[in-house]
């Protein structure tokens, strides 16, 4: 079955070019936080992407004394993983051809705050673990297609993949099935 992939359309020129010029596929990535209002310690502003200059307010975490009224950090974080691991999941799906009704990816990390606290010098200083957990629903009937879907996002997710090998990142996938597809049967 011969799909068009809107993705390996835009893909494919890359590709080619990464092959005959390995140089042009280095991307940095950026954010920049520039400190401002220097009396209020719990608030401050990140701009991400230097292109596009994105700005948004962080805030500090209530468990280590801020007022939680923001994305902290560690939000900012599974913010990070859940959405290059969905997006991912979409490019992966256009270029297999497998149509996604639905997608939902939560990303969660858990932190003994004792350590940045420095209440305890035993607890380590960072995220102890994360969970990830995927829930689709896709029009496909052959499971191991869905099955290869996911396996390829996770191999493929650079967020997830830069985090695996720092940390444990538990994955919790749930494939919703598809209530028409067992009516039609």
């Amino acid at each position: 079955m011969k799909h068009d992939s809107k993705v390996l359309e835009r893909q494919k020129p890359l590709m080619a070019s990464y092959v005959v010029t390995p140089e042009k596929a280095w991307v940095t990535d950026m954010a920049t936080v520039e400190g401002k209002h220097l009396n209020d310690p719990f608030h401050t502003k990140v701009t991400v992407n230097e292109e596009l200059q994105y700005p948004f307010p962080i805030g500090v975490h209530r468990a280590v004394g801020g007022l939680h009224d923001a994305p902290n950090p560690g939000d900012i974080l599974c913010t990070a993983l859940a959405a290059c691991f969905e997006s991912t999941l979409r490019l992966i799906a256009d270029r297999l051809g497998i149509t996604l009704e639905s997608t939902r990816v939560k990303a969660t990390a858990g932190v003994d705050v004792r350590g940045t606290l420095m209440v305890d010098k035993a607890v380590p200083v960072a995220f102890q673990r994360m969970d990830l957990e995927v829930e689709i629903d896709t029009s496909e009937s052959n499971r191991e297609r869905t099955e290869l879907l996911l396996r390829a996002t996770e191999q493929s997710c650079i967020i997830l993949q830069t985090l695996k090998a720092a940390l444990p990142i538990h994955i919790n996938h749930k494939v919703v099935e598809q209530k028409s597809l067992a009516m039609k049967v």
